[in-house]
């Protein structure tokens, strides 16, 4: 019992396990914290607080909004923004980015000069679990994307998308209401205001 007394006051004296506790506040404060607070949010916004954010000053959610578990939010380096409507819905390890390399003959991926386009994710619209869209991409308000779906192009509002590369696979619409059936007396038509079956009306 006393040897166990003694390496725990030796841990809690130990110069490493101090350093390692720095570096591990530090990380996450760099990954998480510092770029978290130079986002552009809206009231009511629901982040998770493990979301990885990159150039936060080039993101704006909107008011709502709800930010899933390991979600990646990666704005470009120098002109990529990330635009999330209101009321959007992350699900887990949903991935955006704003940048993007080129893919020219005879140069290495690394050395690859990287494009930057404005990413926009429309109001209303929920990506599934692990969805990745793409620089340049617009989704519509009122989409659902499918979970793992990768998005390449820009949907139109109220679409359904889905697959890889994801593909339009229908369309989100209000149900239609039937309408209300009124007799020529104004009052509702139905069984209860129909005659009875060989019962004449009077005139």
């Amino acid at each position: 019992m006393a040897q166990r007394l003694v390496r725990a006051l030796r841990s809690v004296f130990d110069v490493r396990v101090w350093a390692h506790l720095f570096r591990l506040v530090h990380f996450y404060g760099y990954s998480h914290v510092l770029p978290r607070a130079r986002v552009t949010m809206g009231q009511g916004v629901r982040m998770a607080p493990n979301v990885s954010i990159r150039n936060g000053e080039r993101i704006t959610i909107g008011a709502g909004a709800h930010i899933g578990e390991r979600c990646y939010l990666w704005a470009g380096d120098d002109l990529g923004q990330i635009d999330i409507g209101e009321k959007a819905l992350f699900g887990p390890e949903v991935f955006i980015t704003a940048s993007n390399y080129m893919i020219k003959p005879g140069t290495p991926v690394m050395d690859q000069p990287k494009i930057e386009k404005d990413v926009r994710i429309g109001r209303d619209v929920w990506l599934g679990a692990r969805t990745v869209v793409l620089a340049g991409v617009t989704v519509g308000d009122g989409c659902i994307i499918a979970a793992g779906a990768v998005i390449t192009r820009s949907v139109p509002p109220n679409s359904i998308v889905a697959g890889v590369p994801a593909r339009v696979i229908g369309m989100r619409t209000e149900p239609e209401e039937a309408p209300t059936p009124v007799g020529v007396s104004g009052t509702v038509s139905g069984p209860a205001a129909s005659p009875e079956p060989g019962r004449e009306q009077p005139a």
